[in-house]
């Protein structure tokens, strides 16, 4: 199996790249290659660029070769890169949900929010200057719409819950989903000898826990024999994944519901959930220290904890 530098094959012809977004091994494009045609699936931020085309030419390809960029969703880390994949892959299509055709031809108003979150420094620093895309190479990912790379042929399934503008991918040659962030969060660092271990992302803005449940059930009605998340690559054994992610999203929503009215909620939220996301890490037999843990979901307490507290204020 050939070595690459910034990628890992990880089904036949599926290259999980680590776009070198936050850290190591935690946000992955994905590039797909049948009889010499591409697809990329998710592209990080525009400074993931070169490690995508890196991984493209060590496979002996060129940027002719793109077919698709696909994006699962449209928050920055998986399509903030989108516009400036878009200009080096010149032949490529973009696919993306119908709700988020609007803002890659017109990307402002995603970067307002950005920004409206982090701050123009931060957003600068983390994502660049997001570039727009001409409306004729965009292609929307309708529900059960069919996609062909070289002989593969990929179904794009809405799958909201995470977001409403949330597509999953079907590959049936793989027998593999890639899901985006809808099957929640899998990194290595927590795998065991019990498996990968997975956990729901409740990122803001448009958390919303029984469409999550039903978009679930529709990618495992397909009987994957693999998911491949965006957060981090393959992971195996979906019927025991369905079952944990499901267990862990039920204790988020009693958990938010719980504390709703209360004062401090944020905070309170982010307390809570580390303390399911402890317990189930420590049943699943991660040997991490507690505090350790909790340096490490950093980021992720408080996207979830902000998402669940958007989805609060709007069922008052």
């Amino acid at each position: 199996m050939q070595t690459l530098k910034y990628a890992a094959e990880v089904s036949a012809g599926i290259y999980a790249i680590d776009t070198g977004f936050e850290r190591p091994h935690f946000d992955a494009s994905y590039l797909l290659i049948d009889a010499g045609e591409a697809a990329f699936i998710d592209v990080g931020t525009n400074y993931s660029s070169d490690y995508l085309l890196h991984t493209l030419h060590e496979l002996g390809l060129t940027e002719e070769n793109v077919k698709y960029i696909i994006l699962t969703h449209i928050h920055l880390d998986h399509a903030g890169g989108a516009g400036k994949m878009m200009q080096e892959c010149s032949k490529a299509l973009l696919i993306v949900h119908p709700r988020g055709v609007r803002h890659m031809i017109d990307p402002a108003a995603l970067r307002a929010g950005a920004v409206g979150v982090y701050g123009e420094d931060k957003v600068q620093q983390t994502y660049g200057e997001l570039l727009p895309i001409e409306a004729s190479r965009i292609l929307e990912a309708q529900d059960q719409s069919s996609l062909k790379v070289g002989q593969r042929e990929l179904i794009c399934i809405d799958t909201p819950g995470h977001a409403k503008h949330h597509i999953s991918i079907w590959d049936s040659h793989s027998q593999g989903v890639f899901t985006g962030d809808t099957f929640g969060l899998s990194y290595r660092e927590f795998d065991t000898d019990q498996g990968p271990f997975v956990m729901p992302t409740t990122t803001p803005i448009q958390f919303d826990p029984e469409a999550l449940k039903k978009s679930i059930d529709r990618i495992c009605s397909l009987k994957p024999q693999s998911l491949f998340p965006t957060h981090y690559s393959r992971i195996d054994g979906v019927p025991r994944l369905k079952t944990m992610f499901l267990t862990i999203l039920d204790e988020m929503v009693e958990l938010a519901l719980h504390l709703q009215y209360t004062d401090d909620r944020h905070n309170r939220i982010k307390e809570g959930l580390f303390k399911i996301y402890l317990s189930h890490l420590k049943q699943h037999g991660v040997k991490m220290q507690a505090d350790e843990i909790k340096e490490f979901l950093d980021i992720d307490l408080e996207l979830n904890a902000q998402g669940i507290g958007v989805w609060l204020n709007q069922k008052t």
